[in-house]
């Protein structure tokens, strides 16, 4: 018998309730995974709708000022909550990122035909 089938077989009811507990950590996990994957989702959907709002009204894509104010507040909420500032930025660089290629694909799609 190896060690790891002996680690098992000897495994209690301890063993049982931290295996219920770890398992609905996860489950209370993956709720917050699909709720921040929903956000998301919903934040690129938005800025969809401020592409075509800028694309209708000769806005230019790029706002500086705009990029900023969204990363001086994810600054804050990490300072806020002790959480690490290099992860939420580098986070909203990515989410910048991808917002600005959609805006861009957006005000540069040729205009739909009424």
């Amino acid at each position: 018998m190896n060690s790891a089938t002996s680690v098992t077989q000897q495994r209690g009811p301890a063993d049982e309730e931290a295996q219920q507990i770890l398992q609905s950590l996860r489950d209370e996990l993956d709720n917050l995974d699909a709720a921040l994957l929903e956000t998301l989702r919903q934040r690129l959907a938005c800025c969809c709708r401020i592409g075509l709002h800028k694309r209708t009204h000769a806005i230019p894509m790029m706002q500086p000022h705009r990029i900023g104010v969204v990363q001086q507040r994810a600054a804050a909420f990490a300072a806020e909550h002790g959480m690490s500032p290099a992860f939420l930025r580098a986070l909203f660089e990515l989410i910048i990122t991808e917002t600005c290629r959609l805006e861009d694909e957006i005000i540069g799609a040729p205009a739909a035909s009424a």
